[in-house]
């Protein structure tokens, strides 16, 4: 079965191989020089001032996100299931939170975000997703973070880079706080998340907020390459593996390919009759919105072996969301779109031709 859902992502075999090792503990010098060499990769990668990780999920990073950085009032922008959390994440604590609020295929702008700040001077951070991948939707993040830090350069940039991170080049020059996790296009299992941060959020931090997730906590641990709990010893050692396979051909030909990846899988689809939902893609995933979304992805994964995603809330059922994150043989992302071409062809949709995989080689291989 090709898993092509947009995370978890599938995890290269010498990164299982290395996980797959002894067990070591992780107050120890064996360990400390793994969690050095990560840190030193996850900066490249980054390209913050600081960069830290905690054993959670996403989810986890974004609570410690907002609890840290947040002194007065949110302002959370929700055009999906996960721009939605960061608000809930708000009320939980009893952070007061202003939303912007969207239909899933439909991005925030420059000009929301400045009105927003502008009506409510107590906001002191901003939570945007780069890739909104309830819906696979790219926000102008990079140009709303330039803009917002114009008008008051205190205002925290809480960036979540889940579905980002290793996708794509981010200009983290106006972002205070950049976050992923392992199980997207770092292709690892859950359970590892990372802050990538600047000079400025470390100054807010100041001496951090509550417990677990207190980031202070972290950043004193991580600078000395051990944690303040117990580390997801796991997890390092194979982000350490994969950082290091991606370090071979460096990240600009992981972040081209991915670019070119994603266009050659949007024309293909479209090529065929399909729509793409979003109306400014995200390059992680491709997302398309059809009357037959539960039937395309029931045939996918039982007639041909490839498992995309679905839809949640009240896309569930209406879109199906295909994967482009991490180091993907361009075998697999041909074979998924000649698949679903030939689940059109059984549905009664379009006679199957062999079109999808043609336009696919075409772009990817700059065929004429």
């Amino acid at each position: 079965m090709l898993l092509f859902t947009p995370g978890p992502t599938p995890v290269p075999q010498n990164v299982r191989n290395a996980m797959a090792d002894e067990t070591i503990h992780h107050r120890t010098p064996e360990f400390e020089a793994i969690f050095a060499n990560s840190r030193k990769l996850l900066f490249k990668l980054f390209k913050t001032d600081e960069v830290i990780m905690l054993s959670s999920s996403g989810t986890g990073a974004m609570e410690a996100a907002v609890t840290n950085l947040t002194s007065e009032k949110l302002l959370s922008i929700n055009a999906g299931k996960f721009g939605e959390r960061f608000g809930k994440i708000a009320i939980a604590h009893n952070i007061k939170n202003v939303e912007l609020k969207y239909e899933w295929n439909t991005p925030t702008s420059v000009e929301d975000v400045l009105e927003a700040i502008k009506k409510d001077s107590d906001i002191d951070a901003i939570a945007i997703q780069i890739s909104e991948s309830a819906g696979g939707l790219r926000h102008p993040v990079e140009q709303i973070a330039e803009a917002v830090k114009k008008v008051n350069p205190n205002i925290m940039i809480i960036a979540d880079g889940i579905t980002a991170v290793g996708v794509e080049r981010i200009d983290v020059s106006n972002i205070d706080c950049l976050i992923a996790g392992s199980q997207k296009a770092l292709m690892l299992p859950p359970g590892l998340a990372i802050l990538g941060l600047s000079s400025a959020a470390i100054e807010k931090i100041g001496s951090g907020k509550g417990y677990y997730l207190n980031l202070a906590s972290e950043i004193k641990s991580q600078k000395k390459n051990t944690t303040a709990y117990t580390a997801a010893t796991t997890l390092i050692i194979g982000l350490e593996a994969i950082l290091e396979q991606i370090e071979v051909n460096g990240l600009d030909a992981l972040y081209d390919e991915t670019a070119l990846r994603a266009k050659a899988t949007r024309t293909a689809l479209s090529t065929i009759g399909l729509h793409i939902y979003p109306t400014s893609p995200a390059e992680s995933m491709t997302t398309i919105d059809d009357e037959k979304a539960s039937e395309i992805r029931n045939l996918l994964k039982t007639e041909y072996g490839v498992n995309v995603a679905g839809g949640q809330d009240h896309l569930k059922g209406k879109i199906f969301r295909i994967n482009q994150m991490g180091l993907i043989p361009t075998y697999e992302s041909i074979w998924v779109v000649n698949a679903v071409e030939l689940c059109l062809d059984k549905l009664g949709v379009r006679a199957y031709s062999g079109l999808a995989s043609q336009t696919y080689n075409k772009i990817f291989f700059g065929l004429k």
